[in-house]
């Protein structure tokens, strides 16, 4: 009897001691060289990749914003503020209870196949409202213009980037929205327009955040 309770009780001091030794390994001190590394090699991503304009932090170069008027009475769904680059349509092309139009930070995706009929007409939608939207007086966006990437949503949700092609369509809009020369906003986008990673990884992209900020900064210099 003795001998049991003497093993039972060595057996729970031996698992006591090695909960808290893997408690502060992998609890504490690893969390902490994990940290310290990443602060001392990458603070820009170990922090959430954050946009700074004038001293404040503006978002994040990972996570896409919107760029609408105030939502009128009435309206369910804002109107996009068009002296601004637009990004990817948010939320998957439609509502739901997950992530409207970025009040909530989720990320997700509609998961509706490409021949549901709801989509379909969304895309079409979508397509129609970016050539009205970005054809202006001297310059007629074409249907066959519109790159995917306009009138559909990324699997997340959340996509920060745009095509350069879907940029350049918007420049004629952004530049007569805001009274400023067509090769200027031009060649904002060329300034604001990243290249495949290492040269052969991924497609050029720009992202939408950063290319509104230097749009701000032109129009006031202006």
């Amino acid at each position: 009897m003795n001998n049991s309770v003497t093993n039972t009780a060595r057996l729970l001091g031996a698992g006591l001691r090695a909960l808290l030794v893997l408690t502060v390994v992998t609890g504490v001190i690893y969390p902490l060289a994990v940290t310290g590394v990443a602060q001392g090699l990458f603070p820009g991503k170990a922090n959430g990749s954050e946009i700074t304009a004038n001293g404040k932090v503006v978002g994040s170069s990972l996570i896409g914003q919107a760029y609408n008027l105030p939502l009128k009475k009435g309206q369910e769904t804002p109107e996009p503020d068009l002296k601004w680059f637009q990004g990817r349509p948010q939320n998957g092309l439609g509502a739901n209870s997950v992530n409207t139009q970025y009040k909530l930070i989720l990320s997700g995706a509609t998961n509706r196949s490409g021949d549901n009929a709801d989509l379909i007409k969304w895309v079409k939608d979508a397509k129609a409202a970016v050539v009205k939207d970005n054809s202006t007086a001297d310059y007629k966006v074409r249907p066959s213009d519109v790159p995917a990437e306009a009138v559909t949503s990324s699997g997340s949700g959340l996509d920060p980037d745009i095509s350069p092609d879907y940029a350049d369509l918007q420049v004629h809009r952004v530049a007569e929205k805001n009274g400023l020369p067509v090769a200027q906003v031009e060649k904002l986008v060329g300034e604001h327009t990243d290249g495949r990673t290492l040269g052969f990884v991924g497609e050029p992209r720009v992202n939408v955040l950063e290319l509104n900020i230097a749009l701000k900064d032109l129009m006031a210099k202006g």
